[in-house]
This record gives structure tokens, C-alpha cells and sequence, in this order.
């Protein structure tokens, strides 16, 4: 049965997570060295070792179709996502100031990208269309797909969107071979997409040679209920469980009888639930309720944990929040929504990452680049702030490139 704690025991939970992403780099930073220097030979290598590739090469033909009930599932879903992703997208402005300056930014998508669809225990069809259409939206004219298992719907739903770039690996080795390129995966510019927590340390460990989202994986949930329906709260907690044996499921609650009534319905769903061989080592190891003096205690735990996925049963907690990946006010907005069809993004940041970033958006397909255009008059006007802050740093050459305009 899950664990009932007292909120005094909560901070062992967020170092035991930083310690199970150290540990996992530690794997898989020799093979993104490997990938790196031996390329496909490594890459064919690691996909026989860990995803039973069979193969000579790890393109595939991208061809498919969509049963018609999937196929009208997809497009709602689709249809929400895109509409969500128009909507961030950055917008380019200028603004003309009476001094001379006329500043602003143009935004210019990335040239490549490369998204991860996790397909190990499940194929994520819902992660192509998260992944996939944000990047379409920001105009990537290069976008490829890393799939372990790319069953007949991956393969129909990448044919409906348009990918012609799909490649059967997963795990490290994928995104050491995105990340810098073999004999027949292209280099990306970014890597987008959740996985395992190999696949989120090796995105760790490489981000800076190209960017990443942010870490993204294993999967988390925290629920903030004082009060509530126990079937409909210990359904959300294994929704998240059966991702992954990594997974990690938390409720916060002010009531010990809720705690207590919600671990019953946990056991009673796992009973009947037939991804219960992931979704029990998931709730056994990594799950928890956790019993708390007062509302506010729960949101600083939450704060603490920097949640992927946050439920707040009760909205007016709203305000006291500052990290999360993703928010879901009330008992209706259940987290199963954002993963599929509600709009949203469902790839979010996971251990702790929340802390410094947000959803994937369009905005993580795009640069935005600052533009300056000076009159005369404008540089006139900044001619001695620019030349008194060259010379006081040393910079000569910068004052004189100002002044040579004027002589």
C-alpha cells in the first residue's frame, strides 16, 4: 500500500530524485561519447542492445494510415494543440522613439529539431502531436522524429502530420545521434520531447552542444486536495504510475481520513488496472500522501518538489504557487486532459526542472533577434554615454567607431 507520511519526512523525496538523475548520467555519458565518435556503428550498436533492432539502418519509410475513430481522436487533439501553439508564438514588433531609435525584435524559427517519442512500454502518439506541431507552427523546415518502437499508429500519425524524417532508436543513444549527427541522422539544433530518465540525462548532459526543452522525465504528479472524491484522486495518481516504474505520484492533503480513504481506492483501482506490473512499483517506491498542518504547508512542499504535473482541487492556492511544469485547477481539470486533448503542452519540465522553466512552447522552436536601427541624430544623443563607458572600460576602438561618424 502506498505510504502515508507526515509532511516532517517530505524532503528526503526531493534529494532521493536528484540522486537518481546523477546516477543515470553517470550510464549514459559513455555513450554519447561512443555515438560521437563511432556514429552509425555505435548507433545500429546500442539499438540492438536496447531496442531489439534488427536493421541495417535506422531510417524508416514513414507511411501509414489512422483507423477512422483514432484518426477523428487525432484531429480534435491536434486542432486544440495547434490552436494553443498559434497562440504562443512569438510576435515580431518595432517601436520608432522620438530620439532616433528604432528598436524591436524579428522572430526566425530554428533550421532543425529533433523530437523524442517515447514508445518503450507505450507508444505516445499524443507526444508526436505535441512535439511535432509546435515545431510546424514555428516554421522548422527540418524536423526529425526518434522513436524506439514506432508501431502502425506512430507510423500513421507522423504520415498524417507530414514528418518525413523518422528513425527508429530511442534512449542516449537517440539523442547523442540528434545531438551530433551520424551518417544517416541529421544534427538538430534542438531536442525536444519527454522519455525515461536515461533519456532525460543524456538530454542533460548535451544540452549547451545543442538546446533542449529542459530535463523531461520521468513523469510526476502533486495533488493538493483537503477534501474530494478518493476514486477520482487515486485514478489521477496511477494515471501518472503506469508511465513509467520511475514515475512519481504524491497527494498533499490536510485530512489523515481523505490520506487514508485515498490509499484504499489505490489499491482497490491497482487491483483491476492491467498496467498494474508499472503502475505498483511506481506507487510502491516513488509514490506517497503526505499529511500536512495546513494548506499553505502543502504548497511549500509543492514549491520544494517543483512538480511536472500540480492538481490544485482548490484554485485559491493558485496565488501561493511558483513552480510547477504544468497547473490543473479543480477536481474536473484532470491531468489526463492536458496529456491528449485540452491544448496545452504536455511535454513539461520533470525533477525539479520547474524551478526555471515552463512548457514546451513554439517559443522553444524560434530565436527571437533584436534589431537597432540609429538616425543621425539618435547616435548623436548616445555619443557621449557610448564613448564615457568605452574608455572606462578600456575600449578605445568602440568610442572611436562612434566618434569617426561625426568628425
Amino acid at each position: 500500500m502506498i505510504r502515508i507520511l507526515d509532511y516532517k519526512h517530505a524532503a528526503a523525496l526531493v534529494s532521493r530524485k536528484t540522486a537518481r538523475l546523477e546516477e543515470a548520467e553517470n550510464i549514459v555519458a559513455p555513450i554519447l561519447a561512443d555515438v560521437r565518435k563511432r556514429g552509425d556503428t555505435a548507433l545500429l550498436e546500442y539499438a540492438r542492445r536496447f531496442d531489439g533492432f534488427t536493421g541495417s539502418t535506422v531510417r524508416i519509410d514513414v507511411a501509414g494510415s489512422l483507423q477512422p475513430e483514432l484518426q477523428c481522436a487525432i484531429e480534435t487533439a491536434a486542432g486544440n494543440i495547434r490552436e494553443n501553439s498559434l497562440r504562443q508564438l512569438p510576435r515580431e514588433s518595432f517601436v520608432d522613439y522620438p530620439d532616433g531609435r528604432r528598436i524591436g525584435e524579428i522572430v526566425r524559427p530554428m533550421d532543425s529539431a529533433g523530437a523524442y517519442i517515447p514508445a518503450g512500454r507505450f507508444p505516445l502518439l499524443s507526444t508526436l502531436l505535441m512535439t511535432v506541431i509546435p515545431a510546424q507552427v514555428a516554421g522548422v523546415e527540418n524536423i526529425c522524429v526518434a522513436c524506439p518502437n514506432p508501431v502502425p499508429e506512430i507510423l500513421g500519425v507522423a504520415a498524417w502530420l507530414g514528418v518525413n524524417n523518422l528513425f527508429r532508436m530511442g534512449g542516449a543513444q537517440a539523442i547523442a545521434a540528434l545531438a551530433y549527427g551520424t551518417e544517416t541522422v541529421p544534427k538538430t539544433d534542438c531536442i525536444v520531447g519527454p522519455g525515461n530518465i536515461y533519456v532525460a540525462a543524456a538530454k542533460k548532459l548535451i544540452a549547451g552542444e545543442v538546446a533542449i526543452d529542459f530535463v523531461a522525465g520521468p513523469t510526476e504528479i502533486v495533488i493538493i486536495a483537503a477534501d474530494g472524491n478518493p476514486a477520482w484522486i487515486a485514478a489521477d495518481m496511477l494515471a501518472q504510475a503506469e508511465h513509467d516504474v520511475d514515475a512519481s505520484s504524491i497527494l498533499l492533503t490536510t485530512s489523515r481520513s481523505l490520506a487514508e480513504s485515498v490509499a484504499v481506492e489505490i489499491e482497490r483501482q491497482l487491483s483491476l488496472l492491467p498496467t498494474a506490473a508499472v503502475a505498483r512499483p511506481s506507487i510502491d517506491h516513488n509514490g506517497a500522501i503526505i499529511v500536512v498542518d495546513s494548506p499553505a504547508r502543502a504548497v511549500e512542499i509543492s514549491n520544494a518538489l517543483a512538480p511536472e504535473h500540480l492538481s490544485l482541487h482548490d484554485p485559491s492556492l493558485l496565488g501561493g504557487i511558483r513552480h510547477a511544469g504544468g497547473i490543473f485547477l479543480g477536481p474536473w481539470s484532470t491531468e489526463a486532459a492536458g496529456d491528449y486533448a485540452s491544448g496545452p503542452n504536455h511535454v513539461l519540465p520533470t525533477s525539479g526542472a520547474a524551478r526555471m522553466y515552463g512548457g514546451l512552447s513554439t517559443a522553444h522552436f524560434v530565436k527571437m533577434i533584436s534589431v537597432q536601427e540609429l538616425s543621425p541624430p539618435g547616435l548623436a544623443k548616445l555619443r557621449a554615454p557610448i564613448t564615457t563607458l568605452a574608455r572606462a572600460e578600456g575600449l578605445e576602438a568602440h568610442a572611436r567607431s562612434v566618434e569617426v561618424r561625426f568628425a
